[in-house]
This record gives C-alpha cells, structure tokens and sequence, in this order.
C-alpha cells in the first residue's frame, strides 16, 4: 500500500506544491501533506538552465509560495543523482567557447533592446506630459527623472509590465514619481482598513493629475509648486 502511494505521488511530476510544516515535506492543493522520498533534494532557483534540464528529466515536485498577490519559486525537488548529473552537464556546457560566444551576444542583445526601450519610454513619457512649449524644458527633466528611476531592469516598477501598453506605463510611472515625490504620501499614516490605501492613491493621482493639467495649459507656476520643488532637489 505504501509503494503504491508512493508510485501515485511520484507520478503527479507536473503538480505544483507550497512547502509542508518542515524541510523535507510539501503539500498539495487539498491540504494533503507528502514526505520528500528519501533519494530526493531540492534545486533551489537561480540556475533557469539547470531547472529546465531537471524538468524535462522526469519526475519532479515545484515547490512556490504564495506571498501576497506574488508567487515565488522555492525549487524543484527531484532525484538527487538526477540533479548532479545534470549539474554536471551544465558546468562542461558553460565551459564551451560557443556557450561563452552566445552568452555574449545574448548581452549585447540584452543592453541593445534596453537601451531602445528606456528611449521608447522615454518619448512615452513626454507624450503623456504633453507640457505647453514654454515649460518643454521641464517636460524633459521630469521626463528623465522619471524614465531613469522606472526603467532599469529588476526595478520592479510598472514600466517593466509587459501586460499594459507603454503609453499606460508612462502614465502610471509620472503618477506613481509624483506620489512619492510631490506629496506627502511616504509619511502618511494611513488606516488599516480594506481600500484605504487605494483611495488615499487615488486622490493623490487626481491631485498629481491636476497639477500636470496647468503646465499643459501653459499657466503660471507658483514658486511653492510642489513639482518644481522635487525637480530642483537632486535625483536619488
């Protein structure tokens, strides 16, 4: 009867685990609890190369967390001989002159394509800005403020979602640079309670909104203007 559970969960390869009550243990969507077989060890993530291969060998357990809206990958468990062959495998491909020649290439290609994307936002930005001619210059400074705090990759911020189109990027990126920069919003103590937070953004995104509208229509700026005050201190 054991074997035979044993069988029945090690065929379930495609099923994906939260980690159980301890180290060697994962649980299921139903709440069921299943021991790691003792022949096993986990692949922590941080080699795709070395996940993809340990996959595509056989049978495997992904182990993800559920923190917040996000999922995060604690690894793979599968069969510790499977795990060391195939780590093996990767070490002599990466010390291969054509695996150094790709990987430079794939560099070259990645430093190519952001430096076209952190330009394509940037031009995102000044559209969305649209300032009247007399405040163009100001357009290009907040522009650059905010394209270089959005863009780099890994920064986690809006600008790097790929499910929006970079016009919304833009503008969620200008709104988000002017929260934390021309509003009170990072000493705020706001209540605990469901919807708050979204509802204080929310005004401070019609507030931002507003203050974006007179240097569109090319009136006056205060000298107290909270947006001239953040562009006239030094870029953090």
């Amino acid at each position: 009867m054991v074997n035979e559970t044993l069988s029945f969960w090690l065929s379930m390869s495609e099923q994906t685990y939260s980690p159980g009550p301890d180290a060697r243990s994962v649980r299921a969507a139903d709440g069921t609890v299943l021991p790691i077989p003792n022949d096993w060890e986990l692949l922590l993530p941080g080699d795709p190369m070395l996940t993809r291969r340990v996959k595509a060998a056989g049978t495997h357990w992904v182990v993800q967390e559920k923190r917040g809206r996000k999922l995060i990958s604690r690894g793979v468990w599968a069969a510790s001989a499977i795990i060391h062959r195939l780590a093996a495998e990767v070490t002599a491909v990466r010390a291969t002159e054509v695996y150094a020649k790709r990987q430079a290439a794939s560099a070259e290609r990645r430093v190519n394509e952001q430096a076209e994307y952190v330009e394509d936002f940037h031009a995102a930005v000044i559209d969305f800005l649209n300032f009247h001619a007399r405040y163009s210059e100001l357009a290009e400074q907040l522009a650059q403020r905010v394209t270089t705090h959005a863009t780099p990759v890994g920064s986690g911020t809006v600008a790097r979602t790929k499910q929006l189109p970079i016009e919304r990027r833009a503008e969620a990126a200008v709104i988000a640079w002017m929260r934390h920069q021309t509003t009170g919003y990072d000493s705020m103590k706001i209540a605990r309670i469901k919807g708050e937070r979204r509802e204080t953004r929310r005004l401070l995104a019609q507030r931002s909104r507003s203050l974006l509208g007179s240097f569109r229509s090319g009136a006056p700026s205060a000298a107290d203007c909270p947006l001239l005050q953040a562009l006239r201190r030094p870029a953090a």
